[in-house]
């Protein structure tokens, strides 16, 4: 039976994972966390699951579709929101919402819904298990396989990748990716007024503000803001100490009269790619895969087409 090793337990590294498992090929899923998720990702933090990462997804293709629907049957996924606000500049007021594509959101956090794409699938993924060199063969590690999928930001990728592969280590090298910081911040209360989630114009420190407990749906008095670019950069090597200036841009941002009761910041480090790739992913004559969020437009549903459609691809190339 062939044999892929994926690298990468985000929902790109699980699609690419199911579409070869239902093509009858053996998968190893190696991923350096201690919990799948990637980009999707949720913690646990007093006694409620906040989503840390991506702050939603939304539903174009037919095939995707199709998952989202099973997802909304089962209750594992909810509609969210059509109307995203407005605040423009350090001093705008939150202006009103304007509609657009319907956005979805999960009860159990984002990264509840990776984890169901494993398990109804039947994949298992190795934990805390990164893998370090891809030679020639291809190894990985030392070990053979039929081919080897790096589902993970390009930078990542090129880490991994050994000398020789010279068409791979081109597409990935010089793809710069921009960070941001996470904050996650509770109140006793809500005391902001009332919003889904904002896009943040021409503020030094915040971008994007969603409100968690509408988005989770339980009304829970929890906001997560994502920072520049230009802000993280700086602050990646101790995300707790940007803490105060993270809170004091939301309170000024949303007009909070109080400090919250708890903060979280996390590091982001590869949050968005700065130039994606125009194609949905790359399959090499050496039998590398490439795909994820740099594949394409950086969005959750294409991430799993890109994963998807790579599975298929080595499938097909294996046969």
């Amino acid at each position: 039976m062939a044999k892929v090793v994926v690298a990468g337990g985000g929902i790109a590294g699980i699609a690419c994972a199911n579409a070869l498992q239902a093509k009858g090929i053996a998968v190893e899923v190696r991923d350096r966390g201690r919990v799948i998720g990637g980009r999707m990702a949720s913690r646990w933090i007093d006694a409620r699951i906040v989503d840390s990462g991506a702050s939603y997804f939304t539903v174009t293709s037919p095939e995707f579709a199709e998952v989202v629907d099973d997802w909304l049957a089962r209750g594992m996924a909810r509609p969210w929101t059509r109307r995203i606000s407005m605040i423009n500049g350090p001093g705008g007021t939150l202006a009103a919402a304007e509609p657009g594509p319907l956005r979805y959101a999960a009860p159990r956090g984002l990264r509840s819904l990776v984890a169901d794409l494993a398990s109804r699938a039947g994949v298992s993924v190795a934990q805390s298990a990164p893998i370090t060199r891809i030679t020639p063969g291809p190894f990985v590690d030392g070990e053979p396989a039929d081919a080897v999928v790096l589902a993970m930001p390009d930078p990542q990728a090129l880490r991994h990748l050994d000398e020789a592969f010279t068409e791979e280590r081109a597409l990935v090298a010089d793809r710069s990716w921009s960070p941001t910081l996470a904050l996650l911040a509770g109140w006793s209360h809500r005391c902001w007024a009332p919003m889904d989630g904002a896009f943040v114009r021409d503020d030094d420190t915040i971008e994007w503000i969603a409100d968690d407990g509408r988005r989770r749906g339980d009304n829970a008095p929890v906001l997560v803001a994502h920072s520049t670019a230009g802000f993280a950069r700086p602050r990646l090597a101790e995300p707790p100490a940007a803490g105060p200036a993270l809170i004091a841009s939301l309170r000024r941002l949303l007009a909070i009269p109080e400090q919250p009761r708890w903060v979280h910041v996390q590091r982001w480090t590869f949050a968005r790619p700065d130039r994606p790739h125009e194609q949905p992913f790359h399959l090499s004559d050496n039998r590398i895969g490439l795909a994820g969020d740099g594949w394409g437009r950086p969005k959750i549903e294409n991430a799993w087409l890109s994963g998807t459609g790579l599975g298929r691809a080595i499938a097909e190339r294996l046969r």
